[in-house]
């Protein structure tokens, strides 16, 4: 067979998925103390509009799976609760700066407590950031955040496999995926074993079908190889009398893709859009509705790119419109873009 050309694989959606559809049970699996407090008689509510507010767009990029969820204590107070997924395979230096940043800006937001979680899913066993803080003056302040490293679960995956809790699988999922960087062929071996693992649980249909998406998701093959993965899965259905997944759910994650890609690009042009207003009003004060009117048209997220930083350089909103103006004529020229540029240092011509 020849080299086959290996997909990069995609942590963040997969996870932020796992969280809106598992948030009990990963908490249960990995951070007891959190789940103790919480009435879960009353279903926590996803804040992912919020959370955009408190951290802008440029800071979150595509580097982590970050949720926030308003939850109600066991007590009858509520409280939100920050989950914070990291997924890089390399070490930051700022990261625990970052947690701390978070939770003031939620506390600042909501005025009540905040819980912050990191769940750390790297490949350097020694780093574990969990606090961070500063004095001066005689003034102290600190975070201490609890934290999960998954790569303690690889001595841990018989339990992993007995356990019932459905966030296991993503967390095998996620091991594996990491493990089999670089050889595909295994990866498809372990995705195979996994998904397996889902009729023979004792999961029901919808269950199934709902793991195997976040699965299939994270474990991304070489087009062959997948095409091998769902031959070998039609067969072993066909063979056996239990719940089935359709033609359709298995092509769902190719279709989620897709759309999770159209959705974070329109999130992404219009956080870009309100940032350029705000930075106009903070400068000029009065803006009237009109740039407001042809930023809505302009959908190249380069050409909004260099809009915002020439929000912040330009010296008069008479010389941003005329910009805006001529951005205007170039997106009607060359018309929408559906791709999120790669090189973001690259000039606006």
């Amino acid at each position: 067979m020849s080299k086959l050309n290996e997909p990069q694989a995609d942590y963040d959606s997969p996870w932020k998925e796992a969280l809106e559809q598992y948030f009990e049970s990963f908490l249960m699996l990995f951070f007891p103390a959190a789940h103790a407090i919480i009435d879960w008689s009353r279903p926590p509510e996803s804040l992912d509009q919020e959370l955009q507010q408190i951290i802008p767009e440029a800071e979150l990029g595509r580097r982590l799976a970050d949720k926030l969820f308003k939850v109600w204590r066991l007590d009858g107070e509520e409280s939100w609760v920050l989950v914070h997924i990291e997924v890089q395979s390399q070490e930051e230096l700022d990261f625990a700066e970052r947690m701390y940043v978070y939770n003031y800006r939620c506390f600042d937001r909501y005025r009540r407590p905040v819980i912050s979680l990191a769940v750390l899913g790297d490949e350097r066993v020694s780093w574990r950031p969990s606090s961070y803080g500063y004095a001066l003056g005689g003034c102290e302040v600190s975070l201490k955040f609890p934290i999960v490293k998954l790569l303690d679960y690889e001595s841990q995956w018989q339990s992993l496999e007995e356990s019932q809790n459905p966030f296991t699988v993503i967390v095998m999922a996620h091991l594996k995926t990491k493990a089999t960087r670089g050889v595909p062929q295994q990866r498809k071996q372990w995705k195979w074993s996994l998904v397996r693992r889902l009729f023979e649980g004792g999961y029901s249909r919808e269950e199934i079908v709902r793991l195997f998406r976040l699965i299939d998701w994270m474990m991304v093959l070489p087009k062959e190889l997948q095409q091998e993965f769902k031959d070998q899965l039609k067969r072993y259905q066909q063979e056996r009398t239990m719940p089935f997944l359709s033609r359709i759910e298995l092509d769902a994650r190719e279709e989620g893709l897709q759309q999770g890609l159209q959705q974070g690009l329109q999130q992404t042009r219009q956080s870009l859009r309100e940032t350029i207003i705000e930075v106009l009003e903070m400068r000029f004060v009065e803006v009237p509705p009109e740039p407001s009117e042809i930023l809505n048209k302009i959908e190249d997220i380069l050409v909004l790119r260099y809009l915002l930083k020439q929000s912040i350089v330009i010296k008069s909103l008479e010389e941003f419109q005329q910009v805006l103006a001529q951005a205007l004529v170039r997106e009607e020229t060359k018309g929408e873009r559906e791709e999120t540029p790669t090189d973001e240092s690259q000039e606006f011509n």
